[in-house]
């Protein structure tokens, strides 16, 4: 384990036991994979002989509702990363999320990050596919479609700054499994590189249009249509609820565009703010 990792609930919970006098407390410091027990005195939290937080580090967690810090060798530093934007991992109470410059990258309004992620995959992802996940992110997705069967999954995220972020997220650790391929780059530049009719299944889940028009065009989903085999599956997330379910020029236009290259049985997957489609 890289350290401990402590947000507000976790540190609420600690300073909860401290007041109540208790002797230990038992939380997660892994981000709610597990739970164990740790001394508390009335001094703080002990988490072991080099990684001891004060009353008054605990308090400074807490108000900072949104950010996980990283305790380990003695420091405490939040997990984010500011040389390009604003780019850190916040809590939830599964999963953490990906949040860049203020915006949440992941589903997460009444599920978790990873459940939400691990839904897209079961669109698309068969056993003994090979998977290509473009715009991974965290790589929720791909580790979802390893463990639904996935012979090979070959993800692709531009950021370094998401990629420093997810060696970071014990959530991550399974990208690092056999089958599994991280590659750092242009989803619209590496996908021309790639032989055509190489992949059963693609999970497409890239940034806003604003941010990433390309990743919308024809141009680029005639790519996918390529590398795809026939009867292959896409997921493609489009994002924003309200437009889903109203409706949206947006939405008819990914639509519009994934017919025009070929694609069959288009549908918009409401819950998961997305479009499945089969070539």
């Amino acid at each position: 384990m890289l350290g401990y990792y402590l947000h507000t609930k976790n540190a609420q919970q600690a300073l909860d036991a401290i007041g109540k006098r208790l002797s230990s407390v038992r939380i997660s410091t892994d981000l709610n994979l597990t739970e164990q027990d740790f001394v508390v005195t009335d001094q703080g939290l002990i988490l072991d002989e080099d990684n001891q937080l004060s009353i008054a580090d605990l308090k400074k967690i807490v108000k900072k509702t949104q950010r996980i810090y990283l305790c380990s060798d003695g420091d405490m530093e939040p997990i984010e990363d500011r040389s390009v934007g604003y780019y850190k991992l916040a809590p939830t109470d599964g999963a953490p999320l990906l949040e860049i410059s203020g915006v949440k990258m992941h589903i997460s309004k009444g599920t978790d990050p990873f459940t939400s992620a691990s839904g897209m995959a079961k669109q698309a992802v068969r056993s003994g596919d090979n998977v290509l996940d473009c715009c991974s992110g965290l790589g929720y997705a791909a580790i979802a479609a390893h463990r639904l069967g996935a012979k090979k999954v070959l993800t692709i995220e531009l950021s370094e700054s998401v990629m420093g972020l997810r060696a970071l997220n014990p959530w991550s650790r399974d990208l690092n499994n056999a089958g599994i391929e991280q590659r750092q780059g242009s989803s619209f530049e590496l996908i021309t590189t790639m032989p055509s009719m190489s992949f059963d299944a693609v999970i497409h889940d890239p940034p806003r249009f604003s941010l990433a028009g390309e990743l919308y065009s024809e141009e680029f989903y005639g790519e996918i249509y390529r590398v795809l085999r026939q009867d292959g599956r896409l997921f493609h997330y489009t994002g924003n609820p309200h437009i889903m379910k109203k409706g949206s020029g947006f939405v008819d236009g990914v639509i519009r565009r994934l017919k025009a290259v070929g694609f069959k049985n288009v549908q918009k997957v409401d819950h998961l703010m997305g479009v499945s489609a089969q070539k």
